[in-house]
């Protein structure tokens, strides 16, 4: 199966599955390190903190998951686990956990002259991130975007 209609499959799959536990799936990583296939899982609590202890309930639980609708050929080793304090932001929902935080922003078009932006987390829009960077509000759409984290 073509890794991308696989990903998609477990996306909707572990979305709906996690919701119902008041979790949110953050990101799923499907890759070979080394000579193992790695399923890794990342997933949080809508307010942050996920614990270790449930973590290992959530393999166990998606393992079994996984094994009954048999999405996955061969073998392959599932992690589950928190994204960190470092996560990368992505989504809308990401951006909104995380107003009045600063971030760092590089992007992959020129916003007033600049690839790379810091600034606090001002609001968040349907289609952009509002940034204050000293006095000014930058507008920073999300397609322009290549990577953000918070600055911790």
């Amino acid at each position: 199966m073509d890794r991308e209609v696989l990903i998609s499959q477990l996306n909707i799959l572990l979305e709906d599955y996690l919701k119902s536990l008041n979790l949110i799936l953050v990101d799923i990583i499907y890759r070979y390190e080394g000579r193992d296939l790695v399923l890794r899982i990342l997933t949080d609590k809508l307010t942050g903190g996920i614990t270790l202890d449930e973590c290992a309930i959530l393999n166990r639980d998606i393992g079994g998951l996984l094994d009954e609708k048999d999405i996955i050929q061969g073998r392959y080793i599932l992690e589950i686990s928190s994204p960190g304090l470092d996560r990368p932001l992505k989504t809308k929902n990401d951006f909104l956990r995380c107003l009045n935080k600063s971030a760092r922003f590089f992007l992959n078009e020129l916003i007033n002259g600049k690839l790379e932006w810091e600034g606090l987390i001002n609001k968040v829009g349907e289609d952009s991130v509002f940034i204050s960077v000293e006095d000014n509000l930058i507008e920073v759409p999300f397609l322009k975007i290549n990577k953000a984290r918070l600055i911790i």
